[in-house]
């Protein structure tokens, strides 16, 4: 007879956390639920789930716990400090996965605090999510987990039942690791997310039908998740309502506020985030990050007499195609040396996120390159490009093109701007024969020639086989001052989860 699966725990019954829950239900785990939303609560009690008044409550006599709320002063609350926190009435040895977007520092403080509250026998793990809701839901997320061995002896059943088989991602360094990890994958998202509704809102600037600019993306090199996941939503009105802007918001000012700590620019993120920022002080912050579209068509026909010099829909869709193309190789380039600065893989962060929801058609003909670069010590010099190669030259060219385009029509194009900025930059300091991929270039001088070692204080293994300290002292208790700031969580709404 096999052995009976046991009891779990799960704080955060959101549009990700349901799904997770309710697949844990499936395969045969007994499931209390806690969240601050009675609905909620019915909802899962009806897909045939335990519920509970209280993180306290729910995880008593539990030897594992889900936390998959939306900030880190909601899994502080939860865990730690707000009324009934779960830190009161967890047994012996459980085993806690932290499954939100939070800072690096954030969950390393989390496991300090739980040492100097008298419980290390917790067995932290730092567990970010990538995939959405229908993945959540038949337990096939990219799961990338950081922790001890001990916990990952004890937690991997469960993070093997929550993830794609092939994408379950151990990420070496420890906690800290797995939120560093899910940082550079969210460079690639929150880019691509506006992009989606930039490019097409560039489309409608051109006169073009959204739909066959939207499918002729989609058969090119411009592809990408995000547009492929986000557009059909945006011609539909923004529905259904399935990952607010709210939430991709905050996974802007994660990276960017760990930019700023650590020297290293954001290019492209810092440009998304202020175009986030302006969504939703304009009170889009609830809805669908699809509807960022909005922003680039709502001045169109307002701007005076304008006319552009592409006549034919061929041309038009040329431009929108290039735009995109443009765009998600510079976030390629961003991501990776992002990932470089904070001491990850490479190869396994290029693998995450060419299978989950930071994948793009640039990335995937670029990444290895950059990764080969970054090994060889040629990436401040830059490298041209081979026979039948991408060149970075001819990117730029067709970008710029479209910017010009955009120019002409008084049409908005944030992220395009910028890219064609850093495209500009990288070539006028190497030349015209640079590869694609030799973009990044650009970020090497930016951070004096050599990368930062364990940015955001990340645990790497030392010689002996050991964990060494973080690079730097952290605070008992860190959650960034300017991370964007949400309400506690007894309001609802900031319980959704991230769906990207």
């Amino acid at each position: 007879m096999a052995d009976a699966k046991p009891a779990v725990s799960f704080i955060g019954l959101g549009a990700m956390g349901f799904g997770m829950a309710t697949h844990l239900l499936k395969q045969g785990y007994t499931v209390t639920g806690f969240d601050v939303w009675a609905p909620t609560l019915e909802r899962f009690k009806a897909a045939g789930g335990l519920t509970a008044s209280s993180p306290a409550e729910a995880v008593a006599d539990k030897q594992f716990c889900v936390c998959m709320v939306a900030t880190p002063q909601q899994a502080q609350s939860v865990l730690i400090d707000g009324p009934d926190a779960a830190i009161t009435k967890l047994p012996q040895g459980a085993v806690v996965l932290l499954s939100s977007t939070v800072p690096c520092e954030y969950v390393q403080s989390l496991q300090k605090q739980l040492e100097s509250l008298g419980r290390s026998d917790i067995l932290l793990v730092d567990s970010p999510v990538s995939g959405g809701v229908a993945r959540a839901a038949d337990g096939t997320l990219s799961i990338m987990a950081g922790m001890s061995d001990a916990a990952l002896e004890k937690a991997r059943p469960l993070l093997a039942e929550l993830a794609d088989p092939k994408k379950l991602y151990i990420v070496e360094g420890g906690i800290g690791a797995g939120s560093n990890m899910k940082m550079v994958h969210q460079v690639l998202a929150a880019v691509q997310i506006l992009a989606a509704s930039e490019s097409l809102g560039f489309a409608d600037q051109l006169g073009l039908d959204l739909a066959k600019a939207q499918s002729t993306v989609l058969a090119s090199d411009a592809w990408n998740w995000m547009f492929e996941h986000r557009t059909p939503r945006m011609l539909t009105e923004y529905k259904p309502i399935a990952s607010a802007i709210n939430i991709i918001m905050k996974d802007t000012s994660i990276i960017t506020a760990e930019g700023r700590r650590s020297g290293f620019p954001t290019l492209l993120t810092s440009t998304a985030e202020q175009v986030y920022f302006t969504g939703i002080g304009r009170g889009f912050g609830p809805d669908d990050d699809s509807s960022l579209i909005r922003l680039y068509t709502e001045g169109k026909g307002k701007v005076g007499p304008v006319k552009g010099l592409a006549a034919s829909e061929e041309q038009k869709l040329a431009l929108v195609v290039d735009l995109l193309k443009g765009i998600t190789l510079c976030a390629a380039a961003e991501a990776l040396a992002f990932a470089k600065a904070v001491g990850l893989d490479l190869e396994q962060v290029f693998e995450l996120c060419i299978n989950a929801a930071g994948g793009s058609r640039l990335l995937e003909k670029a990444g290895p390159e950059i990764i080969k670069a970054f090994k060889e010590g040629t990436v401040k010099k830059g490298w041209s490009t081979t026979k039948g190669g991408l060149g970075l030259k001819e990117i730029g060219d067709k970008l710029q093109a479209a910017v010009e385009e955009a120019q002409r029509l008084k049409a908005p194009l944030f992220l395009g701007t910028q890219a064609l900025s850093v495209i500009k930059l990288a070539l006028g300091s190497g030349g015209d024969g640079l590869a694609a991929g030799a973009v990044v270039k650009l970020i090497v001088p930016i951070l004096g020639g050599a990368f930062p070692v364990g940015v955001a204080g990340q645990k790497k293994p030392s010689n002996d086989g050991t964990i060494a300290a973080p690079h730097q002292p952290l605070k008992e208790k860190v959650i960034p001052d300017d991370a964007q700031q949400f309400s506690p969580i007894s309001n609802a709404a900031t319980l959704q989860n991230a769906i990207v």
